[in-house]
């Protein structure tokens, strides 16, 4: 997408040349002569970069700044000076403008500062839009996502959730098994029933029997009074079973009867007892494959193999991985009653490039830690605020604008030293240099050690 830019400048042969200048580097360029001009295309969905010269007649850049500030204070605005107005800007970017460029300046100057700014919007109106979808996606938390492989299963989900056919889901630790099972149950007429869940490998070959069938009084030494099974406490809604895999060999052959049947037979007593249920099973492994099936039988797998549903780790879907973060983000800091992190530079590298083991769980507890300022060197915000204390004095200022200049063009370009000095336009030694000169640690910001 071509960025757009609004170029404002009374001078109209600098304006020109500028604006030719910008077009070159392929943006997209209104070249305005005056202030309110301006204002009139400006609305909090602006996605591009403002660049004002400072001196104006009627409305100046600074006045301009401000009412920028009030639209939406994360517009970028990039001040061009003289340079009698530089402790100006300086004190502009305090106040919250992106940069200032004193004339005359060189044109890789101007395209690499809009450049740098056009990245930050994006990053800002990605925020936005994941926010606000996270927060319209409670009812499918957290089979939260955009990607094609998402959208089917929401749409098998919806088709199945409404019979009484059973389903056997598989998906790596922590993708969200049991959420389907929850969300079957939850969409079809069943909702009014039991959601009963059972972890059949949390429980021992001597108790699962019990917890499933449920026993009379005097069936085993301790039990002492009546208890109903699982099974049958699911009667009339669902009954999910996760860890399949793990039930024991004997308790499969009498959950394969109840299954043929449609009755439970608890312990202790010979009567049958019919149950009206819906059985959502979940594995962790793919039990269609013999070597992974193991001891599990194989006329069980096929009995509950009515319909296969498969949840894609998040390696597999990584582009609705800032949306989850999103998500999960903005419920911990309602949590926490802190504030929601911003999707930097750094955090979205680190959702990109991590491959997630633990999948939904894991993120989520990322976007927890995030909210509680706990993040790993690779994912720290780096995104430059260009702001010192009204203390400093005006060097001290412009050491600080350049070091954040150099750690958000590393964030950039994830570390790469090539990269990151063609786009600062400066020599190989003179980068490391200002490395040295500002505690700038390189592989803080790349995963790869690149030279």
């Amino acid at each position: 997408m071509i960025t757009p830019v609004l170029l404002i400048d009374d001078d109209k042969p600098l304006l020109r040349a500028t604006a030719q200048t910008l077009e070159l580097a392929d943006f997209a360029v209104k070249a305005l002569s005056s202030a309110p001009e301006a204002l009139a295309l400006l609305g909090a969905d602006f996605s591009g970069v403002v660049v004002s010269d400072i001196r104006m007649p009627g409305m100046d850049g600074l006045q301009l700044f401000e009412r920028i500030r009030q639209i939406d204070a994360e517009i970028p605005v990039i001040l061009v000076t003289g340079h009698g107005d530089v402790p100006t800007a300086v004190k502009a970017i305090q106040d919250g403008a992106y940069d200032f460029i004193a004339k005359p300046f060189a044109a890789e100057r101007l395209i690499q500062c809009v450049h740098r700014a056009a990245e930050k919007r994006g990053l800002v109106l990605e925020n936005r839009r994941l926010r606000d979808a996270a927060r319209q996606a409670e009812d499918d938390f957290p089979l939260i996502g955009q990607t094609p492989v998402m959208d089917r299963l929401r749409q098998t989900l919806r088709q199945i959730a409404d019979t009484d056919v059973d389903v056997l889901v598989t998906g790596e630790t922590g993708s969200g098994k049991e959420v389907v099972a929850r969300l079957l149950h939850g969409w079809s007429r069943r909702a009014k029933g039991n959601f009963v869940a059972l972890n059949c490998g949390a429980l021992p070959e001597q108790v699962i029997e019990s917890e499933l069938f449920g026993h009379e009084p005097g069936a085993f030494t301790g039990a002492q009074k009546k208890r109903i099974g699982r099974i049958e406490h699911s009667s009339g809604g669902t009954l999910f079973l996760d860890e399949l895999e793990s039930m024991p060999l004997s308790t499969q052959v009498q959950l394969l009867r109840v299954l043929e049947m449609r009755e439970v037979t608890p312990l202790g007593t010979n009567e049958v007892r019919p149950v009206d249920i819906r059985i959502v099973a979940a594995a962790k492994v793919d039990l269609a494959d013999p070597e992974q099936r193991r001891a599990f039988r194989e006329d069980l797998y096929y009995r509950l193999n009515v319909v296969s549903l498969t949840i894609p780790p998040l390696r597999e879907r990584r582009d609705d991985i800032p949306l989850l973060f999103s998500y999960f983000a903005e419920r911990a800091a309602r949590r926490f009653q802190r504030a929601a992190p911003t999707l930097s530079g750094g955090i979205l590298r680190h959702l990109r490039d991590h491959n997630w083991p633990g999948n939904v769980r894991e993120l989520s507890h990322f976007a927890e830690r995030a909210v509680l300022g706990m993040m790993p060197p690779t994912a720290t915000s780096t995104t430059p605020s260009a702001r010192a204390p009204e203390t400093a004095s005006l060097p001290e200022r412009l050491e600080r604008l350049e070091a954040d200049i150099i750690r958000e063009t590393l964030t950039t370009h994830g570390g790469n030293v090539q990269e990151t000095i063609a786009a600062l336009g400066i020599p190989r030694k003179t980068f490391y240099d200002k490395l040295q000169r500002h505690g700038i640690v390189r592989k803080d910001f790349s995963a790869s050690d690149d030279p």
